[in-house]
């Protein structure tokens, strides 16, 4: 097989399965037909005269062969990737293309839907996939190359990113209506903490920050897995917990179970900034986009100083 053989986009499809483990997904994924993705990817074993895959009806695996196929595959893809975005240096717009901007699984469903509209008129060239997950595994995606860039709560380890805070998005407690917490004065954080207070599970950020925030052990506490899950257990009268701004409710709990009450004004809260790698030839566009976030902070968070920071 020769170079004239070898396409970008079969390499894609091939990275796609690796991905997803499915066909039907890396289809989505890559906007084309499932069967039209399978013989492709078919064809490229044949020329590479390799089977890449291991399929059965349930499930898709990569051989040895594969795993470090896809692995070069992912280079390959990361340089053609520079090479458009050298390009388009200079062509006027400041961020073409497609992005793949994760999120904190915290913040993603609440901060999505208010800035898509405004975000897809300001940069009508570029083209976005949104994922969301833990912080751990943004952190290696950003690294390895799947992701292009996150939003995340600070601290993070920076080492090799780039980071812009963008807002600071206070806390607020949550309780069931008929709890002690509900009535009363200025909430001070240190003062919450309580055999009633729900978590997350281990490995979410705001967990973390929760615990430091009241001053809490490690094991205080039911958990739950997320903060919708946080939500009901309020509601059901299982404890209180912390909602950052954007997930707690507007206007007062219809149904009445619960109560939603701010901190005073040195309350808990967290920083949440645009990461990129930075050695992305795009860090001049990346920079600009989180300038747009900031400028668009959401009502009751408070937009940070234009600051950016590189490892």
């Amino acid at each position: 097989m020769n170079l004239s053989g070898l396409s970008l986009r079969d390499l894609e499809y091939v990275v796609a399965v690796a991905d997803e483990g499915h066909f039907g997904r890396a289809a989505e994924r890559c906007n084309v037909s499932q069967p039209t993705l399978s013989v492709q990817v078919r064809k490229l074993e044949g020329a590479l005269g390799l089977t890449l895959f291991e399929r059965s009806n349930r499930r898709v695996l990569l051989t040895e062969a594969g795993q470090a196929i896809v692995r070069q595959a992912r280079t390959v893809l990361a340089e053609a990737q520079r090479l458009l975005a050298l390009a388009t240096e200079g062509r006027g717009s400041p961020l073409t293309g497609r992005l793949m901007l994760a999120a904190i699984q915290t913040l993603g469903p609440y901060f999505f839907p208010l800035i898509l509209r405004p975000l897809r008129s300001a940069f009508p060239l570029l083209s976005l996939s949104l994922i969301e997950s833990r912080t751990a595994d943004i952190l290696d995606g950003l690294r390895e190359g799947r992701i292009d860039a996150a939003l995340v709560s600070l601290p993070v380890n920076q080492g090799g990113l780039s980071l812009s805070p963008l807002f600071v998005e206070p806390f607020h407690l949550a309780c069931p209506a008929e709890h002690a917490l509900a009535k009363g004065g200025a909430l001070a954080a240190g003062s919450i903490a309580g055999p009633d207070l729900l978590l997350l599970d281990e490995g979410n950020c705001l967990r973390d920050q929760a615990i430091a925030a009241c001053g809490a052990g490690s094991s205080a506490g039911r958990h739950a897995t997320s903060l919708e899950t946080l939500r009901s257990m309020v509601a059901a009268g299982a404890g209180y917990t912390l909602l950052p701004a954007l997930a707690a409710p507007v206007k007062t709990d219809p149904s009445g179970l619960t109560v939603i009450r701010a901190f005073d004004v040195d309350g808990p809260g967290r920083t949440v900034a645009l990461a990129w790698r930075a050695s992305d030839p795009r860090a001049a566009g990346l920079a600009h986009l989180a300038a747009f976030f900031r400028a668009h902070a959401p009502e009751g968070t408070l937009a940070c100083r234009d600051e950016a920071f590189a490892a």
